[in-house]
């Protein structure tokens, strides 16, 4: 009997021990982390967005892990918005909610529920990131970009991602690498060849960055002329040679308050661009020179639709060439003084002036340099002796920068004298002078020597001399008669 109950109480221990096992199996079964497999609800991930300039080959697509970016240039001060897309849609711990996917775009998504996670800016080596963030979807945009950048196209990411290496685990801290269209800008130069007075022509040419992209959503150029330039003509091209057609842009001009030219490309030239986009953009504008003066100049470079609307300098806005194309037109002041004494200034005196010695020594007038309107091709020396000729390209300035007198591009003048002032002589040559800036500075003092070197030539005209002459003429007649009276008296007496 004893041993019976020993039995039943063993049996009743070993079921008790059972169940203990029992419960405490299935209390680690529940409490155990899920499978790699299995995406796990309470896990948070992050995103960390790498921002580089487009290289001229796209690469490989992103997986979602690191990649090298040796020889890629940072870009920061890159704005993100990052946005969890709607989670009671697209519950990514569930196999419905990764079907939802499919239809999914970024433009749906951004015009369906989302919440904003906040956004993030790229650092100095183009690196912005965004932890803690819940699992689901996530809509990336651009929202602000330096001058000169390319905004990318808004995207799409799960979080988390497949980890493609393994294909049996899934990665909750997700690296992305959108890349940039960084427009450098341009460049600006004038060529003024041939230009060396007001009324001549100045040629600018403008040399415009393509996007480097696939698609190009807009392109504009502005050049706002200088109130001291008058607007002539404007041509188009690309700097490879590719042909545009007049359907491929419109170029349009404005009047006031001074001439803003402005070559924006259609449907059908962005196409070309996105196609060339190696090449530059080529606008070569044709000025006229009104006004003498120090001509600075830039353009303005639009690269894509958005920057359209946005003001030059602020983010995401156009590209603003530097200005160093500067054209330079002054004057000349010439002070006329007698070679006896610098203190006597000479009114009257006229001179012209000439771009080569060669013109002013030929004596050809209509080689002169001529001015204004009505045009003037002589100017005269005032009572204090001076003259001042305004309008010249300034001989030291030369394709919009400084040039040495040794350099071909320097210009000199020459003036010659056509007019002498009264009692003195013409000059007996052509006088080399240069251009500087616009001020009332005495830039050459010449010298002209009384007539004749100051020295007397016979009298020839005196009241004495008149004496002589008439008394003279008297002596001659009062001999000339006793000659014919003694010959009238010698024919008397031989008859």
């Amino acid at each position: 009997m004893q041993s019976q109950k020993k039995l039943t109480a063993a049996r009743a221990l070993s079921a008790l021990a059972a169940g203990a096992l029992l419960a405490l199996g299935v209390a680690g079964g529940a409490a155990a982390a899920p499978s790699d497999t299995t995406i796990d609800p309470k896990q948070t991930g992050s995103i960390t967005i790498h921002k580089f300039e487009k290289p001229p080959a796209t690469g490989a697509a992103g997986n979602g892990k690191i990649q090298d970016t040796t020889g890629l240039t940072p870009l920061p001060d890159v704005t993100f918005s990052i946005a969890q897309v709607d989670p009671s849609i697209y519950d990514l711990t569930t196999n419905s909610g990764w079907s939802a996917l499919a239809s999914l775009t970024p433009g749906a998504a951004a015009a369906g529920t989302t919440i904003e996670k906040g956004p993030v800016t790229t650092a100095a080596d183009g690196t912005a990131s965004l932890a803690n963030l819940p699992i689901g979807v996530y809509l990336v945009t651009e929202t602000g970009v330096p001058a000169g950048v390319t905004p990318g196209a808004p995207f799409l990411i799960t979080l988390p991602m497949t980890d493609p290496d393994v294909q049996n685990a899934w990665m909750y801290n997700v690296h992305v690498y959108p890349k940039n269209s960084k427009v450098g800008g341009g460049t600006k130069t004038v060529d003024e060849e041939g230009a060396t007075k007001v009324g001549d022509v100045l040629t600018w040419t403008i040399l415009g960055d393509i996007p480097n992209s696939e698609v190009i959503d807009g392109y504009r150029i502005v050049d706002p002329l200088d109130d001291r330039l008058t607007y002539q003509s404007t041509a188009v091209s690309l700097d490879n040679g590719v042909a545009l057609l007049p359907t491929d842009y419109t170029v349009t001009v404005t009047d006031a308050p001074s001439a803003k030219v402005t070559v924006t490309f259609t449907a059908a030239g962005l196409l070309k661009l996105a196609a060339n986009n190696t090449a530059h953009v080529k606008v070569v504008i044709k000025t006229i020179i009104n006004t003498a003066g120090e001509i600075p100049n830039s353009a303005i470079i639009y690269p894509n639709l958005p920057s359209f609307d946005i003001k030059p300098g602020e983010p995401g806005g156009p590209v603003v060439t530097p200005e160093i194309p500067v054209a330079k037109f002054g004057n000349v002041t010439i002070e006329k003084v007698s070679s006896k004494s610098a203190s006597t200034k000479l009114k009257g005196a006229v001179f012209q002036i000439y771009t080569s010695e060669a013109d002013a020594k030929s004596g050809d007038t209509a080689k002169a340099i001529t001015l204004g309107d009505p045009a003037v091709s002589s100017w005269t020396t005032d009572d204090s002796g001076r003259l001042t000729i305004s309008g010249l390209r300034q001989s030291a300035w030369y394709n919009g920068g400084p040039v040495a007198d040794t350099d071909a591009g320097f210009q000199y003048y020459w003036i010659v004298e056509t007019k002498a002032p009264a009692g003195y002589s013409l000059l007996a040559e052509p006088v080399r002078v240069t251009v500087g800036d616009l001020d009332e500075v005495v830039d050459f003092t010449v010298e002209d020597s009384p007539s004749n070197g100051g020295f007397q030539l016979p009298f020839t005209g005196s009241v004495m001399s008149a004496g002589l002459f008439y008394g003279g003429g008297a002596v001659i007649l009062l001999g000339a008669a006793l000659l014919i009276i003694r010959a009238r008296r010698k024919v008397a007496t031989e008859a």
